[in-house]
């Protein structure tokens, strides 16, 4: 499952296309749902998959014309149909009296599902939602469950949960639409014992849409009208300035096991901001280096492993995850994010950083299915 009506429908997309790609076919039935921006449920035949990659500087989008998909719950788990000719359905919206669907458009089942493989980022997706619909439906998925993503998308309340975890976070102010509408100079008062450079995001996005760089106290209002512009909760972080970002990625174990680490990557940006935004992640590659193994010491590696495993056990995920950490000048280790969805195209840092440890790509992605698979519905 992929797209979606988030403002990051096209890196869903992107990394659909990459997974797809990379699925046994000898060993698995593929069916490829895609949830339009408008929010439309459509099957996504296998002729239009290799269209999910960047054309000539354009991203990938689902088109509305393809034909609905419909879930359905049954007494031993999910049943997948189409519905062969939407365009003839009525819309209660118009006024009209519903009437059958003609003959035409009768749902023609596609079958049962064992596990279902959500490659969708930001909200309506990543955020425990989704996650919540499969849980009603009694449908095992691939990733985190619906706490776990919830916390995980919601960067605010992320940060209060690995704080009351012991794990080291910089500091931060959260900035709510109440307050941002009633008393903003009060915003503006809480942001002040924070020192620049700052760093304005959305609470609940991704691939660095909506983030500013903020240097000085001028740049602050506009900063945070822009990130509300993804989202009505802000979050302002404290820069970290000349410290290491690096990335570990976390994997649960077969069996139950305790989860592993990855190799540790870093990422090394060469922008004039030196900000890792969205045109440096899925753009130019010379704009950013992206180093897997990075080059650090021992004993960094080892803290920075060990931090992943306890950030990813904080917010109770599963599946996967990739956390992301500054080293400072004087060796501290601090957390930033858990992405408990991130990129996952063959490209991106989660797929490398396991490559990097001797898992290919498409073992990655047996591993995440029979991780699914193995878990029960239900509490767990």
């Amino acid at each position: 499952m992929f797209g979606g009506s988030s403002s990051e429908h096209a890196i869903s997309c992107l990394t659909a296309g990459s997974v797809l790609a990379a699925i046994d076919r000898d060993r698995y039935d593929v069916i490829a749902v895609g949830i339009t921006r408008s929010g439309r449920w459509v099957v996504v035949p296998d002729e239009l998959q290799d269209r999910l990659q960047i054309v000539d500087g354009t991203l990938p989008e689902i088109s509305e014309d393809l034909l609905d998909a419909i879930w359905l719950r049954t007494t031993t788990g999910t049943d997948l149909a189409v519905r062969a000719d939407a365009a003839t359905t009525p819309d209660p919206s118009d006024g009209d009296d519903l009437v059958p669907m003609p003959q035409s458009s009768a749902l023609a089942r596609l079958g049962s599902l064992d596990v279902a493989f959500a490659l969708l980022h930001g909200p309506f997706g990543e955020d425990g939602t989704i996650q919540g619909m499969f849980e009603m439906m009694g449908t095992r998925y691939v990733g985190a469950g619906v706490l776990a993503s919830a916390v995980g998308m919601d960067k605010i309340f992320m940060k209060l949960v690995l704080a009351a975890s012991g794990l080291p976070i910089g500091p931060f102010v959260s900035v709510l639409p109440r307050d941002w509408e009633h008393d903003r100079a009060a915003c503006l008062e809480a942001v002040a014992a924070l020192h620049y450079p700052l760093y304005v995001k959305p609470a609940r996005g991704g691939s660095s849409l909506g983030i500013t760089r903020v240097t000085e106290s001028g740049e602050l209002v506009a900063a945070i009208e822009h990130a509300r512009q993804f989202d009505p909760k802000v979050i302002i972080e404290e820069g970290f300035v000349e410290a290491r970002e690096l990335e570990c990625g976390v994997l649960g174990t077969l069996g139950g096991g305790l989860p592993e680490a990855s190799q540790v990557a870093e990422i090394r940006v060469h922008t004039e901001s030196g900000f890792y935004d969205f045109d440096a992640k899925y753009l130019p590659e010379e704009q950013v280096d992206l180093d897997v193994p990075a080059d650090v010491d021992t004993d960094v590696a080892e803290e920075v492993r060990g931090l992943a495993v306890r950030t990813f056990e904080a917010v109770g995920c599963e599946g996967l995850a990739r956390v992301d950490v500054f080293v400072t000048r004087d060796r501290r280790v601090y957390v930033n994010e858990i992405n408990t969805m991130p990129g996952f195209t063959a490209h991106s840092m989660f797929p490398r950083m396991w490559a990097a440890a001797g898992m290919s790509y498409p073992e990655l992605v047996d591993r995440l299915l029979m991780l699914a698979l193995e878990r029960p519905v239900g509490l767990r």
